[in-house]
């Protein structure tokens, strides 16, 4: 075998660096194809997340969280490659043709957050001569961290005295504990609730959890804990219950849940009913009232909504059929139906059979959307003067369209069936044309109940109708903090360390939005 010359080694070098070049530069584009990919799915998330109306309320339903989990495995791996190619850097010579990674710019971390100043001592003398220094400047780089849950015991000590006179002892009076003899704080048991309801953590998870922190609760303590939380905070929900149901307007509508029974599970039945006057500038605060059955019977709204006399915005059940009967005491309902369900069905023939009226259908019943996506927010009078002068020439165009379209199809026909389910209720689809207050659409109930529709796969099921009856209150509590924009886990601990020795009279100071405010006070 013949030596190797320089020339071959000049020429070996070459190749190699050739070939270096070229993965980096392979490598350069692959990371700038997934930030662009990236990029995208943000703006597609944003866009899902503001329209509430639309063409992206059906999709955003089935599409953001697989987005967001895309987005996710996205960025890991734009992550991960770059700090691989950090590596490969430090480790061997840079090629100066590779294309320089932009980084995006990142925003400053949250003010609110307490600052921990870490100074690195500086020299103390100048390295280069010896000389003494003096301060110019400083740098400043801030890191995110978290400091790990920690857990602590509270002694409250209740000194004895006694009288040297009179020799009677004294000692102060226990302090209120949020469960009676029992050794849980407000913290901690709302801690519990909001992972158990809001975050869909079943207790045995919880139990698992703490015992890895060092703190071993049984799932029966924590179930003793959980219900005695349940009954202090029973006159909340009460109060709650009360105000929603004082709405001139109501959203309704109901989920399954499926209810153990007998060694198996039944289709059970949450039902909630939202009070949320926003869209036509109301002044009172929202709110949403939860109810757990075992079935779906009419028997249900009934009981719900005895005494109830307004609007009522929800799908077309048939359970609902007799809230709207004319001899109905105090008096019928008044039925609003909602055109997000009209739409879905057109919209599912347009995108699964693909079927062109179906797909016009979608486009004349979003000009209606369109229309009134300017008027959410406003007041009743103008929102009624924009319907009048807008929205009722479109709503009748629609109208006229659908009865020609329908004439020309047999019963059999999946769009015929989607019309008519628009046509036989044109009063109640059109009743918002003449009332400020409601809505185009009961996307305000499928908000409320879709916490519940996400959880079922991390619970399973309902243990028990008391178990069910249980959740339905807590969260009315939490989806109605949230409504208010209010921390349901500070919240609960607030109320839970104050709820016994308030005034029964001042208990509406405990509601989520009166806390709020005075919350607010005390901050400002």
């Amino acid at each position: 075998m013949s030596a190797s010359t320089p020339q071959d080694d000049v020429e070996a070098l070459r190749a190699a660096l050739a070939a270096e070049r070229e993965a980096r530069v392979a490598a350069e584009a692959r990371a700038t194809g997934a930030e662009a990919m990236i990029a995208h799915l943000k703006l597609v998330i944003a866009k899902l997340r503001h329209d509430k109306f639309g063409a992206s309320s059906e999709r955003g339903r089935k599409l953001l969280d697989q987005l967001e989990l895309e987005l996710g495995e996205l960025g890991a791996t734009v992550a991960e490659d770059a700090a691989k190619a950090e590596t490969t850097k430090g480790a061997g010579m840079p090629s100066p043709d590779a294309p320089v990674r932009q980084r995006p710019v990142r925003g400053p971390l949250p003010a609110h957050l307490p600052r921990e100043r870490v100074v690195i001592p500086s020299p103390t003398a100048c390295p280069c001569c010896g000389g003494k220094l003096s301060k110019l400047g400083e740098d400043v780089t801030e890191t995110l961290e978290v400091i790990p849950r920690s857990w602590k015991v509270i002694q409250t000590v209740r000194e004895r005295h006694s009288c040297r006179t009179c020799e009677r002892v004294t000692q102060p009076p226990a302090p209120f504990h949020p469960i009676a003899r029992g050794r849980a704080g407000p913290n901690l048991l709302a801690m519990i609730l909001e992972a158990k309801y809001g975050q869909h953590l079943p207790l045995n998870r919880q139990a698992e959890t703490y015992a890895r922190e060092g703190v071993e609760l049984s799932v029966s303590t924590i179930a003793d804990w959980v219900g005695t939380a349940a009954a202090a905070l029973s006159p909340l929900h009460a109060l709650i219950v009360a105000h929603v149901r004082a709405a001139a307007r109501l959203h309704g509508d109901d989920t399954t849940v499926p209810l153990l029974a007998r060694g198996k599970t039944v289709t059970a039945r949450f039902w909630t009913y939202v009070r949320d006057d926003r869209p036509f500038a109301g002044p009172d605060p929202p709110a949403a009232v939860f109810y757990f059955s075992r079935d779906r019977t009419a028997e249900h709204p009934k009981a719900h909504l005895t005494g109830y006399a307004g609007i009522l915005q929800a799908d077309a059940y048939a359970g609902f059929a007799d809230l709207y009967a004319p001899n109905r005491e105090p008096g019928p309902i008044t039925e609003a139906a909602c055109w997000a369900h009209f739409r879905r069905k057109a919209f599912e023939l347009a995108e699964v059979a693909r079927a062109p009226l179906a797909a016009e259908a979608v486009r004349r019943i979003d000009r209606v959307f369109d229309a009134e996506r300017e008027i959410t927010g406003k007041k009743t009078s103008e929102r009624l003067a924009h319907r009048e002068a807008v929205v009722t020439p479109i709503v009748a165009d629609l109208h006229a369209w659908m009865e020609e379209a329908r004439a020309k199809m047999s019963r059999h026909n999946d769009l015929a069936k989607a019309l008519d389910y628009a046509l036989k209720r044109w009063v109640a689809f059109t009743r918002f044309l003449d009332d400020g207050r409601i809505c185009l659409t009961n996307n305000a109930a499928e908000r409320a109940l879709r916490g519940i529709a996400l959880g079922r796969r991390s619970w399973l099921f309902a243990g028990s109708p008391r178990g069910g009856e249980r959740a339905a209150m807590i969260y009315t509590l939490l989806v109605t903090a949230k409504l208010n924009d209010v921390d349901p886990r500070a919240w609960l601990a607030d109320v839970l360390s104050r709820i016994a020795d308030h005034p029964a009279s001042r208990l509406d100071e405990l509601l989520p939005w009166n806390w709020k405010r005075g919350a607010e006070r005390l901050a400002a």
